[in-house]
């Protein structure tokens, strides 16, 4: 099933935790308590407890235990830590997630009273404790490792699909003046991306201190000079 859905199974013993498809091999990978959820542009929800499986992401409501919602990792094309103020009030978890489109229906449920689940194309995950983003992206990267999207020859050829780890993606540097920029980004440090879906917004920034290379210049000018 594509998309973003309501997930209510619960285990009866009394923990709150979800019920898994372990006879399809599905293992619980990560538990995150106190995420807040954001689906679309509508307003956050109160914290609840997010589950990563080997299959998916089941979020939990604290306080209505009849809430909760699933998306399987094959329907998330997109995810991202953001951290920029302008992009989100708080840090998250950035998602961009596939949808089964319908050219009957114009209605954009990300903003109007009636939620359809099926029509949610961003959600954001935020923890309250936001130190937690990089485990919490390092889980994503492991569970989407698991479960690839099946990919076309001609997708193949382009070569579209791409990660980019931590320590690529964040390098921080004391100098203001040399920056290399991939795109803007509502989600800058590091993201993931399955497929080559086109993005709404631009999403990433890479910035990379130059030091290196006027280094790597001033060692070639240095061995130049001592030919010379």
């Amino acid at each position: 099933m594509a998309g973003l859905r309501d997930f209510t199974l619960r285990t009866e013993d009394g923990s709150g935790k979800p019920v898994l498809d372990e006879s399809n091999g599905e293992e619980l990978m990560h538990v995150q308590t106190s995420v807040a959820v954001a689906l679309g542009n509508r307003p956050i929800e109160s914290p609840g407890t997010l589950y990563i499986t080997s299959r998916k992401l089941i979020w939990l409501s604290d306080v209505d235990m009849a809430k909760g919602y699933a998306v399987d990792f094959l329907s998330i094309s997109l995810h991202a830590v953001s951290r920029d103020p302008e992009a989100y009030s708080s840090p998250c978890i950035y998602t961009q997630i596939e949808v089964e489109e319908d050219e009957d229906d114009e209605s954009d449920s990300e903003s109007t009273e009636v939620l359809d689940l099926s029509k949610i194309r961003e959600m954001r995950l935020v923890p309250s404790d936001s130190t937690q983003l990089e485990t919490l992206f390092d889980v994503f990267c492991e569970c989407a490792e698991l479960n690839p999207e099946p990919v076309q020859e001609e997708e193949e050829e382009s070569g579209h699909n791409w990660v980019f780890s931590a320590d690529q993606m964040d390098v921080r540097g004391g100098d203001d003046d040399a920056e290399w920029q991939i795109s803007q980004s509502p989600t800058s440090v590091i993201g993931h991306s399955n497929g080559d879906e086109g993005l709404n917004q631009p999403m990433l920034e890479l910035q990379i201190n130059d030091q290196r290379f006027e280094d790597a210049e001033e060692m070639v000018h240095e061995s130049e000079t001592k030919d010379h």
